[in-house]
């Protein structure tokens, strides 16, 4: 978010005395719809009931836009259940890194981003009716973390250009979702 104010105009909120910036919303809350990006991570562990599934689906087609991190292969199953559920006949799309998200503010060098399990970080995507032609709906980072990347950036854990790469690449994620 400090990012976001400092190449945008917007004013996010980041903090206050010791509340941070942040909110933990279900997916059944109506607050969810005060937010147009929400965030996802480690999705195994991901087991929504039918009023999440249905308040999520409804946030999805009414435009909001869900972020899917920390993603080792092995969820992936899971995760394919749950969007299943949630979106009836939805496609993943795998992404081939040209996609308008991938430079709707940074150009991106999806090279530079490794893998934080075993295998290449691979990003899938949905498209409103399943047509690539209009809005991603929702974005998943397979086989990736982008948050630690994210988090640890400043501990010397990830070389400064994948941090840097990261850090661009959820700025393309925020301009995307808020323009489109």
């Amino acid at each position: 978010m400090r990012i976001m104010r400092e190449v945008t105009s917007l004013d996010p909120f980041i903090a206050r005395g010791p509340m941070l910036g942040g909110v933990i919303v279900a997916l059944d809350d109506p607050l969810l719809f005060k937010y147009p990006v929400a965030y996802l991570s480690e999705p195994g562990g991901w087991h929504p009931t039918a009023r999440e599934q249905e308040g999520l689906r409804t946030y999805l087609q009414k435009g909001g836009f869900l972020i899917v991190d920390d993603f080792p292969y092995f969820n992936w199953g899971n995760f394919q259940q749950v969007v299943a559920a949630v979106l009836p006949g939805a496609r993943l799309f795998q992404l081939t890194g040209r996609e308008p998200i991938f430079d709707a503010f940074y150009q991106i060098d999806l090279s530079i981003i490794r893998s934080e399990y075993d295998g290449t970080p691979t990003y899938f995507g949905i498209y409103e009716d399943n047509d690539p032609t209009k809005r991603l709906m929702m974005i998943a980072n397979y086989v990736n973390d982008i948050g630690e990347s994210w988090q640890w950036s400043g501990q010397g854990w990830f070389p400064v250009a994948e941090s840097n790469e990261a850090y661009k690449l959820g700025v393309n994620y925020l301009i995307y979702a808020l323009t489109h």
